[in-house]
C-alpha cells in the first residue's frame, strides 16, 4: 500500500487515546504543536519553555501524541484538513510525507541560512526530498550500549571494561541476572518496532548484514541477521530479560534503565538525563553496541525533525521556531545544558559537554551509525503490524525454524518495497 493510501486507511480507523498538553493557558494567537511521546520529552518541554519566553505574543501549545499512535493521529488531521502549524516527526518518517505531499516545502525560507552547514546529515538528508527541504532538526538521538557499574561490580565484573563482542554481552548477562532478585542481565522490548530497529538493528549491521532493501532490492541480507536473531532468543530463554519486556510498545522503554534493574540494554543519548532523574545514585558507562565479531560496532542515528504539515496556516511564525532551534543561543542552553546532543556539530565545544563525560561517550556513536533512507519505512520496519517486528517476536519468542522466519519476513519486505 503506497504511504498516500496508508494515511486513508489510518483517518478512516485511528485510535482515540488521551493525549498530553503542556500546561499553559491557551490564546487564540498561540501555535498549535504535536509531538511524539518518548525519552526526550523533557528536552522538548524546554524548548518549548524558552520560544515561548521569548515570544509571549505567538507562544506554542505542546501536544503529545502516544509514540505508537502518531502515524495514524496525523492521518486523521491530514484527512481533515484540522492539522497542527508545527510537527515534530520521527525523521525516518521524513522521505514518506515529502513524497507524499504532506508537508510544507521551506527551501526558500532557509536559502543561504548558515545554520545549515552544520545540521546533523542524518536529518538533512530525511528532510530532504527531490533537493527540496521540508524539516530541520527537532533532536538528534543515537543509540549505545548503556550498562550498570553498580551490578557489574556486584557480579564480579570489571565496570570499566564492557563488553566488546555479542558473546561477552551475554555471559556478562548471565552473571548479572545471576544475582537474582528482580535483576536481569539485558533489556530486549518484545512489542515496539521503532525500539527495535533502534537498538538490536545495530548488532545487525555491526555483525555485517543491511536490514532495509539494499540496492539490490533484497532486504535482511548476511549472516548478521540470523546470528543476532539467535543471539537474542538464546538471551530471553535464559532468563536474561524481564518476563514484562515482551509487553513493552515504547511507551516506557526510556524508563528501563533508570531502574536499576537492567545490567545492560541499547538505548539513547537522552537516558543520560532520564536515568539521573530516576536514580541519582547509579552509576554508570556508555559503550557502542557491538556485533559478533569483537571490536564491531554500530548506531542508529534518529530522533526527529520539525516539520510544518501541509495546510498550517502559521508558516511564518513556524519557520521563525526553526531557526530559533538551529540558534547559537538554543543548542548551548536549550540542548546541551540538558546533556543532549546538539543537532549542530559546530556547537559540541560548549562548557557542558565539557563536564559530562558520558556525553562524550556516546557521541562516539556517531562515527559508526547509520539512518536508512526509505519511502517505505513504516510500513517494513516501524509498524507494530509490520514483517520486522514480526520476524523478531517469533524469533524471540517461539521455536520456529530462524532460516524461514527470516525468509517470510524478507518476502514481505520486498513486497513492500515494489510499491515504493
Amino acid at each position: 500500500m503506497r504511504f498516500k493510501a496508508y494515511l486513508r486507511a489510518m483517518a478512516l480507523g485511528v485510535a482515540t487515546s488521551a493525549v498530553m498538553t503542556l500546561t499553559v493557558p491557551a490564546f487564540a494567537d498561540d501555535l498549535i504543536m504535536w509531538e511524539r511521546s518518548g525519552g526526550n520529552a523533557g528536552m522538548v518541554d524546554r524548548l518549548i519553555e524558552m520560544w515561548n519566553e521569548k515570544n509571549p505574543d505567538r507562544r506554542i501549545q505542546l501536544t503529545y501524541i502516544p509514540h505508537a499512535e502518531m502515524v495514524a493521529k496525523l492521518a486523521q488531521a491530514i484527512a481533515s484538513g484540522d492539522v497542527p502549524d508545527l510537527m515534530g516527526l520521527d525523521l525516518i518518517y521524513g522521505p514518506q510525507f515529502e513524497a507524499a505531499g504532506q508537508l510544507v516545502d521551506i527551501t526558500d525560507y532557509f536559502k543561504d541560512d548558515p545554520t545549515l552547514k552544520t545540521a546533523s546529515p542524518g536529518h538533512m538528508m530525511v528532510a530532504t526530498y527531490d533537493d527540496r527541504l521540508y524539516g530541520v532538526p527537532l533532536y538528534a538521538d543515537v543509540s549505545a550500549l548503556f550498562y550498570n557499574k553498580d551490578l557489574f561490580e556486584k557480579a564480579g565484573l570489571d565496570p570499566d571494561k564492557p563488553p566488546t563482542s555479542l558473546a561477552e554481552v551475554r555471559a556478562y548477562a548471565d552473571k548479572i541476572t545471576a544475582l537474582g532478585g528482580d535483576v536481569k542481565g539485558y533489556f530486549l522490548p518484545g512489542s515496539c518496532a521503532g525500539c527495535n530497529i533502534f537498538t538490536v538493528g545495530p548488532l545487525m549491521w555491526a555483525s555485517g548484514a543491511t536490514i532495509e532493501p539494499n540496492a539490490d532490492g533484497e532486504p535482511l541480507v548476511g549472516d548478521g541477521v540470523k546470528q543476532v536473531l539467535q543471539w537474542a532468543r538464546d538471551m530471553i530463554k535464559a532468563g536474561n530479560v524481564h518476563d514484562d519486556a515482551r509487553a513493552e510498545n515504547g511507551e516506557t522503554f526510556h524508563l528501563r534503565f533508570g531502574s536499576g534493574k537492567v545490567g545492560m540494554m541499547g538505548t539513547g543519548n537522552f537516558n543520560i538525563t532520564l536515568a539521573r532523574d530516576q536514580n541519582p545514585d547509579m552509576n554508570f558507562g556508555i559503550a557502542l553496541l557491538p556485533g559478533v565479531e569483537p571490536g564491531s560496532a554500530a548506531s542508529f542515528i534518529g530522533g526527529d525533525l520539525v516539520t510544518i504539515p501541509k495546510g498550517s496556516k502559521r508558516v511564518d511564525d513556524a519557520v521563525d521556531f526553526m531557526k530559533f532551534l538551529l540558534s547559537d543561543e538554543v543548542q548551548v542552553e536549550g540542548y546541551a545544558k540538558l546533556l543532549n546532543l546538539t543537532t549542530r556539530s559546530d556547537m559540541t565545544d560548549n562548557q557542558y559537554f565539557e563536564a559530562e563525560p558520558l556525553v562524550q561517550d556516546v557521541a562516539k556513536a556517531l562515527s559508526v551509525g547509520r539512518t536508512p533512507y526509505t519511502l517505505t519505512f513504516f510500513e517494513q520496519i516501524n509498524s507494530p503490524q509490520g514483517p520486522w517486528l514480526q520476524m523478531l517476536q517469533r524469533a524471540y519468542y517461539t521455536d520456529d525454524d530462524l532460516d524461514e522466519i527470516i525468509a517470510g519476513a524478507q518476502d514481505q519486505m520486498k513486497a513492500i518495497a515494489a510499491q515504493e
